[in-house]
């Protein structure tokens, strides 16, 4: 599977991730997430008030070995643990499914434990969304000049 990542801008690696894939593993079926739609099977089967998608591989859009990306996770995963957060298995890919990160998706994490997790594992941009609201993309950087508007996407201020 090839892992280069090409993107020269933060808007454009916003838009990117706006418009990747992602799922969750709940009880043997994967359900979908996409940015700007509704989560309505993963809310339906797994209530929460909050949730939120973080991955810990490739820290700042940059290509890492799966060692290094294994390792990261398993930080992840023990932060996590340590927060008693409740998470489900889950994954991004780009649309052509030739970029793909696992991750988790977490139950009912406090708006402060969001950035800080994105900031701690180095990653440019997370999901989150209320319950019965449309997923957002939340980009960890500030919004360049020109940027393209996207209803769904809020950024670092």
């Amino acid at each position: 599977m090839s892992r280069e990542l090409h993107v020269v801008s933060a808007a454009e690696l916003a838009l990117a991730y706006a418009g990747a894939k992602y799922a969750v593993r709940l009880d043997g079926d994967a359900l979908p997430l996409r940015v700007g739609q509704l989560a309505q099977d993963l809310e339906a089967y797994w209530p929460a008030t909050r949730y939120m998608f973080i991955t810990a591989w490739n820290p700042a859009s940059e290509p890492h070995s799966d060692g290094a990306n294994e390792a990261a996770d398993a930080l992840l995963v023990a932060e996590l643990a340590a927060l008693g957060l409740a998470t489900q298995p889950a994954w991004a890919e780009d649309e052509s499914g030739r970029w793909r990160e696992p991750g988790w998706v977490l139950a009912d994490p406090e708006p402060a434990t969001v950035d800080r997790l994105a900031q701690q594992f180095g990653q440019a941009a997370v999901l989150v969304w209320e319950h019965g609201q449309p997923v957002r993309l939340r980009m960890m950087l500030p919004r360049p000049a020109g940027a393209t508007s996207c209803d769904h996407t809020d950024w670092l201020e």
